[in-house]
């Protein structure tokens, strides 16, 4: 799992989020915490998570109040989350799982299974993050390395442009609005705006050589990799 993934855990016991941070930073993770509602929000909204961790009973509101306002959001309703509760009743996990968490795991916990479940989810939801080298057509992109090969020659890309196309790759024949991609890629990066997204696409197809048909200009819409020809 790539080093640079953000995780947002929501807890107000400091001994959980302490016990929760410290097992999770082992693993090279980005870790950001929010003790109520309120500032998960904020948090969320000025640098979205890779991964929620989500306590269910916080002093402001309940999280799964919380849970249902992102999956009701366009820009957030694909964030992965685990509830992370000592709510352990059948009808708890229930009602847990169909407001969208992803998965739910009960106080007391393994932080190791805690780990070990964190990874198995982004692998599902977000392949972009895994360490598997990635092929498309006579492109492969090997994240453990960062490089990127057609037919077997490197190319040479900028890291924009490379962190473009590992997002295209990991989400093929899906296509993305400039501003979806701005918060999938680039997440919170002021100096970029949706523009700029065209100007990368157009220096990752020069990167690309022959290989640049990979990419495809959905009209009105936005961008997409597929295989497929047109």
């Amino acid at each position: 799992m790539a080093a640079n993934t953000s995780v947002l855990i929501v807890e107000d016991e400091p001994a959980i989020v302490e016990l929760v941070s410290y097992s999770l930073r082992e693993t090279g993770w980005d870790i950001r915490t929010a003790a109520n509602v309120a500032s998960a929000w904020d948090s969320i909204v000025h640098g979205r998570p890779d991964l929620l961790l989500l306590d269910w009973m916080l002093p402001d509101q309940s999280g799964l109040r919380l849970l249902s306002r992102l999956r009701g959001d366009r820009d957030f309703q694909d964030i992965p989350v685990i509830m992370l509760t000592a709510k352990s009743m059948e009808e708890d996990k229930i009602a847990g799982l169909n407001t969208g968490a992803d998965d739910y795991v009960t106080k007391p916990f393994s932080p190791r299974e805690l780990v070990a479940r964190s990874k198995a989810l982004l692998r599902r939801k977000s392949p972009h993050l895994a360490e598997a080298p990635l092929s498309a057509g006579p492109v492969m992109l090997d994240p453990a390395s960062c490089t990127v090969t057609l037919d077997g020659r490197q190319l040479d890309m900028g890291n924009a442009e490379y962190r473009l196309l590992k997002f295209l790759m990991a989400h093929r024949e899906r296509v993305f609005s400039r501003s979806q991609l701005l918060d999938k890629v680039w997440g919170d990066a002021a100096a970029v705006e949706e523009r700029t997204v065209d100007v990368h696409v157009l220096r990752l197809r020069k990167a690309l050589k022959e290989a640049e048909k990979l990419i495809k200009t959905v009209r009105s819409v936005g961008y997409m990799l597929s295989e497929k020809e047109k």
